[in-house]
């Protein structure tokens, strides 16, 4: 786009996004239905989440207390006496005809989120958070299913319970929108509300993009643009560009201005990386809100408020903080490590916290240990190898117990079998050798290779590198280590 932008214009990309993330309850929110993912179509449901006249909701508290996590982790005010309403469209996935949700009175408003910047990781971006209400989720159509090819409707998803995040129009490029989205949902992940599983729909974005042009006059905001249901932050970020230089375009060649066009919402092919036509988008007054009368407001007290802030688990700005001061690793190491997840650091710490040496440690974990989780694509949980062994392991290379070459012929038969420390060792014939057997074993090497120690006196440092790799193969049990201690002393004293 700033390729054919005319020097005197200013063009800003603003963009907000509303985030639907369905919270970890085993029940939906206002029935006994179970919430559990990929079951056959039409199972998970009652009278109350087909909307069957007579039925009444009930609301589902620990909905209520995830909210109550999100809010707290995000630095949101917390609404005590938020109401429900009813939002009403009519789609065939919806069997109310209304969706429960909360319109002036969520359950959470006002927040922020700060993420780093990924032109500049040295900035911190800051993005306003509007709200975060609780509200359920609809059924699922089925275009093209069955033996007519017509359009079948799974309700099992109906009435899942939903945390819609709305941030402010704070935004101004698809990497960061990325980025933010990323933020937050390791924050989601650390603190438990949701798995965060976009590929089954447990988190899924609408993005609100539109252009600001400036040509010095005055300034023009072209109509917004609602891109619906994006499940991968890569089609985030490719959606955005994409409208955004639609945007553009369209602009340049009709000079449309404000008001000459109603906003849209628009789908986003993934297949064709294009956003489509679906409707003209909606305003408040469209749904005809009005508050549920079968919902009492929920009331938060105080001391139910400090209940879960008291355990609210570390965020993972914390947790990076911390990675940083007790255990010194690199800004750069902190981050990979507490972008894995909370598994994956308290995995980390368990192993530096026996270890007692934290760059080792993060070195394995990040270098080793995620390479095979990334190649298996598998969780930290399911590592044959515990991080009370991975601890013992990297202890014993610390103290030159091991080196890192026989260290990792016990990792690699610690992936195989499950062995101790003490038994890998036996099994694989790593024994101790005593500091004679070393002195011995230099006396040999300095004996076959004088030419080498008449390099090394001469100044040619490098030489020593060699006798090194020959006293490992004599004796693979040696410490490279020790063996180059002991080889300076006899090379220097003589």
């Amino acid at each position: 786009m700033s390729d054919t932008t005319p020097s005197a214009l200013s063009v800003q990309t603003i963009i907000g996004l509303e985030v639907h993330v369905q919270l970890a309850t085993q029940s939906k929110l206002f029935c006994g239905c179970s919430t559990r993912y990929g079951q056959p179509p039409n199972t998970q449901t009652c009278p109350i989440c087909q909307g069957l006249p007579g039925t009444l909701p009930v609301i589902n508290q620990h909905a209520i207390e995830l909210a109550i996590d999100v809010g707290l982790a995000l630095d949101m005010e917390l609404v005590s006496g938020c109401r429900w309403d009813r939002k009403h469209y009519f789609y065939p996935d919806l069997p109310k005809g209304y969706q429960t949700s909360q319109y002036d009175l969520p359950i959470t408003r006002n927040g922020r989120l700060e993420f780093r910047d990924p032109a500049n990781a040295a900035t911190l971006l800051s993005v306003r958070i509007n709200r975060a209400h609780l509200e359920e989720d609809a059924g699922k159509s089925l275009h093209g299913e069955g033996v007519d090819g017509g359009t079948w409707i799974d309700l099992n998803r109906t009435g899942t319970p939903l945390l819609e995040i709305v941030t402010e129009p704070d935004l101004r490029s698809a990497q960061d929108g990325k980025a933010f989205l990323q933020q937050l949902r390791t924050i989601l992940l650390y603190i438990g509300v949701s798995d965060c599983n976009m590929q089954e729909g447990s988190m899924r974005i609408d993005a609100n993009v539109n252009l600001r042009i400036d040509d010095g006059a005055q300034s023009i905001a072209t109509p917004i643009v609602e891109i619906k249901n994006l499940n991968s932050f890569r089609n985030v970020e490719r959606a955005i560009e994409f409208e955004r230089d639609r945007q553009w375009q369209h602009w340049q060649a009709t000079g449309e201005k404000l008001g000459q066009r109603p906003k849209q919402t628009r789908g986003w092919d993934a297949d064709r990386e294009v956003t489509t036509v679906q409707r003209e988008k909606e305003e408040a007054a469209d749904y005809r809100y009005f508050p549920c009368p079968d919902l009492p407001p929920v009331v938060l007290s105080a001391e139910q408020i400090a209940a879960r802030r008291a355990k609210l688990p570390r965020l993972p700005q914390q947790w990076k903080a911390d990675l940083i001061s007790v255990w010194k690793l690199s800004d750069y190491d902190a981050s990979v490590i507490v972008e894995q997840g909370r598994d994956v650091a308290e995995y980390f710490e368990t192993v530096a916290q026996v270890s007692q040496d934290g760059k080792r440690s993060a070195n394995w974990l990040t270098q080793e240990i995620m390479r095979l989780l990334n190649e298996q694509q598998r969780p930290i949980s399911e590592f044959p190898i515990s991080a009370q062994q991975m601890g013992e392991l990297v202890a014993a290379v610390a103290t030159n117990e091991l080196d890192h070459a026989r260290a990792r012929e016990i990792f690699s038969l610690w992936l195989e079998q499950s062995l101790t420390l003490a038994e890998a060792k036996q099994r694989l014939g790593i024994a101790a050798i005593s500091s004679d057997e070393v002195e011995q074993l230099v006396a040999e090497i300095v004996a076959q290779h004088q030419a080498a120690i008449d390099d090394y006196r001469q100044g040619k440092k490098q030489a020593l590198g060699p006798l090194i790799a020959q006293a490992k193969k004599l004796n693979p049990n040696v410490s490279p280590a020790k063996f180059r201690e002991a080889l300076l002393r006899a090379v220097d004293g003589q």
